[in-house]
């Protein structure tokens, strides 16, 4: 193969393909150089050796660009194309060449729209539950006509699941203290391992109904794309045990992911879907297994690219900081109950962005009191109201009433199991008090997380607020009232408030909740 620099150099030049093309992107993976045209994709395995893949010959590489096509069809059938030559006649390389020699073959696919991809649509905000619902019923139909037999069944056995989180384990030893602590490494390790002795029976069940099957194996938002209907792509093609697998497995991998964007709300809809699909009778009982250790997988991908030495600072920097964000979602999925997080502050304090970073964190489903209090009304999150305080959506009964719903659909996802945080001021004590009785009645841990700052870096806050046309209608003179009439957090135990210094950076403050999160203890080992 040639070398990576005149690979990319020939194949970036517009004469080497078949099809007119004003530009051509080139994207590399650990394992592959993606090349883009206008209307086409052209992806070509690299000549690596990682142990748990090896493309290092030429028939290697094109026996998987064969097994990619022919895996991906089976969800995303008009995109993956085939596989196509390159070739060599004189000076110059021909993809998909009909003379010259052969020296490299291409997967090569319709390009699909990248802002149409999951992941995009939840950056923009623009990802609804019924577009879940939709994957939840394609995903159940393929699950149901996917492959199984018994080489397929054994990957879903106790002793193969068993041998994987072992192996998960002992490949992340190495970054303990470095992207998750030896705390969590330890917690996370013995909830899975008694999970996995207490549910023996439970994992030989699922084999003998047939729910272990040749799944995709990497379902994650950025392999869902909405064009032309649904196509999910990218499945693993060089490991076939990486893609045998629990239905329940996968599901929990899309799940995970969508917690993980801070998107518990898709996640619950998807879940639920997938649930009415497939009348799967485990899919509850299996769920948080799966989704901690779909998430440590996950952290321990981004921790292993610490190894690589080629990758740059600021690369390194990110691996850290997603393996982190992984590991403490797998870590927080070990909490056999769930938990209620209450914020409570004056406007501009801090609350909304100590949420949004908290539901991510630990995958809860996030209520803002802005958004419920404009959708009681009728109205856009994104209208302004610039009302009186006490007057219209914001009297105090209109703001009662919202505080009464989210209290109890908070109290609903509690009873499903969920974990929520609500964004919102909670001034009055009376209101704190009905979310701690919420709690209490479900057997949910409570926190109420109580931001401050000064009042002058409170109104520097409002201002830039202003300007950037938050959905919060918050202004210098709401504050002032605020300040007011705001009650004291009292009468509520002392390890349930946390007080939240929002002049402190992010990470101190998450570190802050961290330490201080409700947490059922772990059966002790045996």
């Amino acid at each position: 193969m040639l070398s990576p620099p005149k690979l990319i150099e020939e194949l970036t030049t517009q004469s080497a393909y078949p099809e007119d093309t004003r530009s051509i992107e080139v994207v590399q993976t650990r394992i592959s150089y993606v090349f883009m045209t206008g209307d086409h994709v052209y992806k070509i395995k690299k000549p690596v050796d990682l142990g748990y893949l090896d493309y290092t010959s030429l028939d290697d590489r094109l026996y998987y660009c064969e097994r990619e096509v022919e895996l991906n069809r089976r969800l995303c059938p008009d995109i993956y194309l085939g596989v196509v030559p390159i070739t060599r006649l004189g000076n110059r390389l021909l993809v998909e060449g009909h003379e010259g020699q052969t020296v490299e073959f291409a997967v090569k696919m319709r390009r699909l729209p990248r802002e149409m991809m999951l992941n995009a649509l939840i950056a923009r905000d623009e990802a609804t539950p019924e577009m879940m619902v939709d994957v939840a019923d394609k995903l159940a139909d393929f699950h149901a006509q996917a492959a199984t037999n018994s080489t397929i069944s054994a990957f879903g056995g106790v002793g193969t699941v068993l041998g994987n989180v072992h192996e998960n384990f002992e490949q992340t030893k190495a970054y303990t203290g470095v992207t998750l602590s030896q705390e969590k490494y330890d917690r996370i390790s013995r909830f899975t391992l008694h999970f996995i002795r207490e549910h023996g029976h439970l994992f030989r069940e699922r084999v003998n109904m047939g729910k272990i099957r040749d799944c995709h194996g990497d379902l994650h938002a950025e392999h869902i794309c909405f064009t032309d209907g649904i196509c999910i792509y990218d499945c693993i093609e060089f490991n076939d045990r990486f893609r045998y697998g629990d239905v329940v497995s996968e599901v929990a991998f899309l799940a995970m992911d969508l917690e993980h964007f801070g998107r518990a709300d898709l996640s619950r809809s998807f879940i639920l879907a997938y649930g009415r699909a497939s009348s799967d009778p485990h899919l509850k009982s299996l769920l948080k297994f799966y989704k901690c250790y779909r998430a440590y997988v996950r952290g321990k991908v981004e921790s292993m690219k610490l190894s690589d030495l080629d990758i740059g600072v600021e690369e390194r920097r990110l691996a850290v900081k997603e393996a982190q964000a992984y590991f403490d979602l797998a870590d927080f999925y070990t909490n056999r109950m769930p938990v209620l997080l209450i914020t409570a502050g004056l406007i501009a304090s801090g609350k909304s962005t100590i949420a949004s970073l908290l539901a991510r964190r630990y995958g809860l489903y996030l209520l803002r009191s802005d958004v419920v209090r404009k959708k009681l009304a009728g109205i856009s999150p994104r209208e302004r109201r610039f009302e009186q305080y006490d007057k219209g959506i914001y009297s105090p009964g209109f703001t009662r009433m919202t505080y009464d719903h989210m209290v109890e659909e908070a109290g609903n996802l509690l009873e499903e199991g969920h974990s929520v945080i609500i964004d919102a001021s909670f001034m009055e004590a009376v209101v704190r008090e009905r979310a701690v009785q919420v709690a209490d009645s479900v057997g949910a841990g409570f926190r109420v997380l109580e931001c401050r700052a000064d009042y002058a870096v409170l109104l520097e806050r409002l201002a830039r607020r202003m300007e950037r046309g938050d959905i919060s209608d918050g202004r210098p003179e709401i504050l002032q009232y605020q300040k007011e009439v705001f009650e004291p957090v009292r009468g509520i135990p002392e390890a349930m408030h946390v007080v939240l210094d929002t002049s402190k950076t992010l990470e101190e403050m998450l570190g802050d909740v961290d330490e201080r999160m409700p947490r059922s203890p772990l059966p002790a080992d045996h």
